[in-house]
């Protein structure tokens, strides 16, 4: 069977990465053929020989080409959720503002979503207004650990968590001594807290 274009390949592979870049996804095939005149079947046969070429990776969704694989394995893509009080509770709803890429070497892999951080009650642990800290998505956490947490009939706070298996309560402790513990029966724990990204142009 005879091969296709190399240099319609070519020009395939470098739409596929701009429009990575540009829309955090890989293109669909209409959007390929919209792009470069071309038909969904055509699209489709190239598609089908560069991968079986190696010049891609394609499952029949995704397109993965080498700068793209090379990000993809380098970086996480997370969503920022808005903000989290560092003080007293108050409703916040999730909802994604935008999305950034970070890099695995530094903040690690996982489900990880990015939170704005406001108050005062953890700055003894190191967390300021302003900052972002980096969440892994889990629903457990150790004693120690600074958690995201949702207490019903109050809302989502930011604070150390711990277990009193003895009273069987949980303790919500406030890096601040301007304040108290929070002590609660139950809560739902919505994630751990692994990094903070420090805001520097604070007033």
């Amino acid at each position: 069977m005879r091969k296709k274009d190399p240099k319609r390949k070519q020009q395939i592979i470098d739409f596929v990465n701009r429009f990575y870049e540009d829309y955090h996804r890989t293109p669909s095939i209409r959007e390929i053929g919209v792009e470069l005149s071309l038909s969904k079947s055509t699209v489709h046969a190239y598609l089908v020989e560069m991968s079986e070429d190696g010049w891609i990776d394609y499952d029949g969704k995704m397109i993965v080409t080498e700068a793209i694989g090379k990000r993809i394995f380098e970086y996480t893509r997370t969503g920022i959720l808005g903000s989290i009080p560092c003080g007293l509770m108050s409703m916040e709803e999730e909802a994604v503002e935008e999305y950034v890429e970070l890099p695995i070497s530094i903040f690690g892999s996982g489900r990880l979503f990015l939170l704005h951080a406001y108050g005062d009650s953890m700055i003894n642990a190191g967390i300021e207004d302003g900052d972002f800290v980096v969440v892994t998505k889990q629903s457990y956490a150790r004693n120690g650990d600074l958690v995201v947490v949702y207490v019903e009939g109050e809302g989502n706070t930011l604070k150390r968590f711990f277990l009193d298996e003895k009273k069987q309560q949980i303790i919500l402790h406030p890096e601040n001594n301007r304040y108290r513990d929070i002590i609660v029966k139950d809560c739902q724990i919505q994630g751990v807290v692994t990094s903070v990204i420090k805001n520097v142009h604070r007033p």
